[in-house]
């Protein structure tokens, strides 16, 4: 007895080793009938054959912890969890074959493995009658033209997965224009199938493959669904669970996914659950599409060794980034927040050299992105602007606007291109609008540029082209037209008259950004007095003071002018009329051959003194890479030549570089006149 209970024992451990590990597998229920149970990776043939002669399928009652099975008739009952353990059965360990003591097992060999024969074809049978007929989202997007038609094919048969219906709708959406869209989704909305569609989506969450999950969210944000819904909120709920499930197409859907969503709970939960799976998982991507992704979807405020991680991993993947990857790198670091400059180097050189036929929206994003990261880059700006000039023909001119636009925010003038835009907007004046006429104005004042001759038929066009929308204008974009003109030093008669209007300056005074509008309606105010406007002179504004200028001393220049000129022979931080500035005065002899002490001013006429202001000016206040003076500063000088003074110009960052001997030298002949500096040299040869 105890020899046959050994034996049987012996033969339950060889049947529960037969593999080492168990498979899950899925269960697939339907709304639409009884849950059933499909095995996925099981050959009963492999069965039989590795099995050989040996139990009766009735062993499965020994896995009673993973599913209990009990045959009744055709039918197949079952209890236990949701997923089942299959064990995919292998050669067996030993090769001791199975024994059954013939007093206590009275079938035969040959009639077990025959029985064993049949119930499997029998299972065979039920299994294939049993599976559900799967949907392709692929098949449903050619077949139907509308929303309502994926719909309608839902509510006759649905099939599993039903995630599968909102990703064929988003397929289909996407081939619609903006208006049959819209009209589209309000009667998906209303359609009598779409909270049953809802309804199994939910369902279906937790057995569905992950990717379809994540296809099928990522469709359902695209189509409008509102972002507080039971769907979207517990459909967000399960993917946290699942997280773990991401590979590297998942981590890639998701990361659009996020992209597009608006801050909540759950999705904030979920991006933290995404950064932490991102920095386990950085050096598993293989695909750069997938890296670009999940680095523009981590956020701004991920963590710093983050960023450098996923920027390393671009730096090592740098020599698979194709034109269009180095392209989306810009925005991509944008969008975190990082400003990478070997990346953003690397990528501007293969930009540049690509540049033909680049689509004109991502030129526009490289120099959004540039703006964002506070990168400056001479080549690619040149690059870009060249491009765009030689191929002007092909382009809108409100294209181009926008472009100039992102450069003037740079600082950056590009000559060639926009000398090409005064001729066109000449010509062609009627494509713009107020705004773009505002635009215009404030690109080409602030860069200072003139184009020949044509600079005053440009002007007048964009004069008579505001004066035709003057009713139509804001009390703000005329003020910036205006203020613009006079930076230019135009001045059209209808315009000004316009804004000195009382309830104008009213409404600039008490309304928008009040300091701006008060900066600017002095520059106005001086413009009239000082240039050769054609009316106005006697203008008096009753404006709001400025606030006080702010000084900034320069040390090492007035040591160098204290060297050169003497002490009491120059004047720091002087504060002019119309709110100007300069940085030292120094008074000289009508031919500025000779310095006069300010205490000798008062005994010499008027006429005979030549005023200087000396001008410590940053690399800011010059066009980008030039030393072409921007707006502001050319207007200053202007207008400080017409209240007489001699205007020369020191360049801060080249004066800091130089030694102090080198540094007296280049003021030197800067402040004393070409004739006397030669008769100074001439002297100093003599007695020498």
């Amino acid at each position: 007895m105890n020899n046959r209970a050994g034996s049987f024992l012996w033969n339950l451990r060889q049947v529960s080793t037969l593999v080492p590990t168990g498979r899950t597998v899925r269960l697939c229920p339907l709304a639409f009938c009884r849950p059933n149970i499909t095995y996925s990776n099981w050959n009963r043939r492999n069965l039989l054959n590795t099995f050989g002669n040996t139990v009766h399928s009735s062993t499965r009652y020994l896995f009673q912890d993973a599913l209990i099975f009990k045959s009744e008739g055709d039918g197949c009952q079952k209890k236990g969890i949701s997923t089942v353990t299959v064990f995919t059965v292998d050669k067996l360990r030993c090769p001791r074959r199975l024994s059954f003591d013939s007093k206590h097992f009275p079938v035969s060999v040959n009639e077990l493995k025959k029985s064993f024969h049949q119930e499997a074809s029998d299972e065979d049978v039920l299994t294939k009658r049993r599976k559900p007929t799967l949907i392709s989202s692929e098949k449903l997007s050619q077949e139907c033209n509308s929303l309502s038609d994926v719909l309608d094919i839902f509510s006759k048969a649905p099939k599993f997965p039903s995630s599968n219906y909102f990703s064929a709708m988003w397929t289909v959406a996407k081939r619609m224009s903006e208006d049959q869209k819209r009209f589209e989704k309000q009667l998906m909305f209303n359609h009598p199938a779409f909270n049953q569609l809802c309804e199994h989506v939910m369902r279906e969450a937790k057995i569905m493959y992950f990717d379809n999950l994540l296809f099928s969210l990522h469709a359902i944000v695209k189509l409008g669904i509102p972002q507080n819904t039971l769907l979207v909120q517990t459909l967000l709920r399960v993917v946290q669970e699942r997280i773990n499930e991401c590979d590297e197409k998942c981590l890639s859907v998701l990361s659009t996914i996020l992209n597009t969503m608006e801050p909540c709970k759950n999705v904030d939960v979920l991006s933290a659950g995404l950064r932490m799976l991102v920095d386990e998982q950085v050096w598993k991507i293989k695909h750069v599409f997938t890296l670009q992704t999940v680095m523009r979807s981590i956020g701004k405020d991920a963590p710093i060794g983050l960023k450098r991680k996923l920027e390393m991993k671009a730096l090592k993947e740098l020599d698979q980034f194709s034109v269009l990857n180095c392209q989306h790198m810009f925005s991509v670091l944008a969008a975190m927040n990082h400003r990478s400059i070997i990346l953003l180097n690397e990528c501007s050189k293969r930009v540049t050299s690509n540049i033909h036929g680049c689509p004109f929206k991502i030129l526009i994003n490289i120099l959004q992105s540039c703006k964002d990261l506070q990168y400056i880059n001479i080549d690619l700006f040149k690059g870009i602007a060249d491009y765009v000039a030689t191929t002007f023909d092909i382009w809108k001119l409100k294209k181009v606007l926008f472009l100039l636009i992102l450069f003037e925010n740079f600082g950056f003038r590009p000559v060639g291109l926009m000398d090409l835009f005064i001729k066109k907007a000449a010509d062609e004046p009627g494509f713009l609008n107020v705004k773009s006429l505002v635009g215009i104005l404030n690109v080409y004042s602030s860069l200072n540029h003139f184009y020949k001759c044509q600079t005053h038929e440009f002007l007048e066009v964009m004069a008579s082209a505001l004066t035709g929308s003057l009713h139509h204008i804001s009390s703000e974009n005329l003020l910036n037209a205006v203020c613009s003109f006079c930076f230019m030093n135009h001045f059209p008669l209808a315009l000004i008259n316009q804004l000195l209007q009382k309830d104008i300056i009213d409404d600039l005074l008490t309304s928008g950004d009040v300091e701006r509008n008060v900066h600017r309606l002095h520059v106005v105010a001086a413009c009239l007095k000082l240039d050769d406007a054609p009316c106005h002179k006697d203008l008096d504004l009753a404006l709001p003071q400025l606030p006080p200028t702010t000084f900034c001393p320069q040390p090492k220049v007035a040591a160098v002018l204290s060297d050169l000129l003497g002490e009491g022979c120059f004047s720091q931080s002087v504060q002019l009329p119309h709110n100007y500035f300069i940085d030292f005065e120094i008074r000289m002899d009508a031919n500025r051959t000779q310095v006069l002490p300010f205490s000798d001013v008062d005994v010499v006429t008027s006429t005979d003194i030549q005023r200087v202001a000396v001008l410590c000016v940053p690399k800011s206040a010059y066009c980008l890479d030039s030393t072409h003076p921007k707006g502001y500063l050319a207007m200053k000088m202007r207008h400080l030549k017409i209240m007489g003074f001699h205007v020369i110009l020191v360049n801060n960052w080249e004066v800091e570089k130089l030694e102090m001997k080198d540094a007296a030298a280049v003021l030197k002949t800067e402040i004393y006149s070409p004739k006397a500096l030669s008769a100074a040299d001439r002297h100093l040869q003599s007695t020498c």
